[in-house]
């Protein structure tokens, strides 16, 4: 990711770009006018060079994309612009997705230059997409949380395929992976010792399972939430693995892109 001092220009540039751009009423600017945004936030927030890595009215099967970001060789994503006085819809998407799927780029860009909507193309049967992330550039109280992810934008990591690391990141903390890493049987037998420690009763495999499914289609309060702990046996390293993915899935309920650690290690 990109340092600190790199971070801090971008934070910079995106606040230049908020003064800009939404200190006053565009409400009205039309897609040619929300180009002249995209622009500056592709070449002066996200860093890339304009003609040369930013390719306008990109021609694809005889329609045209607005823009294709390249670097070093390789098309890195397209971006769809939208008329900033509109609001992004499921017809957007699916215009933006097809124009990946048929040029076979895997990454899109859906925006008004406002908001930012950041997708994977699936090339399955038929092609899907995921939603990575999105953020609204004109509120100012999210703008490190804004950088966070405009950085893997940014084109020093594009170009250091960061785009790769999204997505693993991502992949990571869907549903099926944490539910796959709660209700191994490591996790189980954890569960069982502990709450038998904790509760003076044994519990069947069933009703563990059954406990975990609750808590993964529950929304919780975290404030309420206290971590079971045995003071007298220090737990495994194992142990403490499992209590902290634990507590993502839990924050993970009421927080689709959690930043969360495990063993040292951040997972976006």
């Amino acid at each position: 990711m990109l340092n600190a001092n790199k971070k801090l220009k971008l934070i910079a540039s995106i606040k230049s770009y908020q003064k800009k751009y939404f200190a006053k009423t565009l409400d009205d600017l039309d897609e040619s006018g929300t180009r002249l945004l995209v622009n500056e936030l592709l070449s002066e927030v996200l860093c890339f060079q304009p003609i040369e890595e930013i390719k306008t009215e990109y021609m694809i099967r005889g329609t045209y994309a607005d823009y294709v970001v390249q670097a070093k060789g390789d098309r890195h994503f397209l971006v769809e612009v939208k008329a900033l006085s509109l609001n992004l819809s499921d017809k957007h998407l699916r215009q933006t997705i097809n124009y990946g799927a048929n040029e076979g780029i895997e990454w899109a860009l859906l925006t008004n230059g406002k908001d930012i909507q950041f997708y994977k193309i699936l090339f399955n049967k038929p092609i899907e997409s995921k939603l990575i992330f999105k953020i609204d550039l004109s509120d100012t109280t999210k703008l490190k949380e804004n950088a966070e992810w405009l950085q893997h934008l940014h084109r020093e990591e594009v170009v250091k395929k960061s785009l790769d690391l999204l997505w693993n990141k991502f992949m990571a903390l869907e549903t099926y992976t944490i539910a796959g890493l709660l209700f191994n049987n490591t996790v189980i037998n954890f569960l069982k010792r502990e709450l038998k420690r904790k509760f003076k009763s044994k519990f069947e495999e069933k009703e563990i399972k059954e406990a975990l499914t609750n808590v993964i289609c529950t929304s919780v309060n975290w404030e309420k939430v206290k971590i079971i702990g045995s003071k007298k046996v220090k737990p495994k390293d194992d142990d403490k693995v499992i209590v902290k993915v634990s507590k993502a899935m839990i924050a993970t309920t009421m927080n689709p892109h959690p930043i969360v650690e495990i063993n040292g290690d951040e997972i976006l």
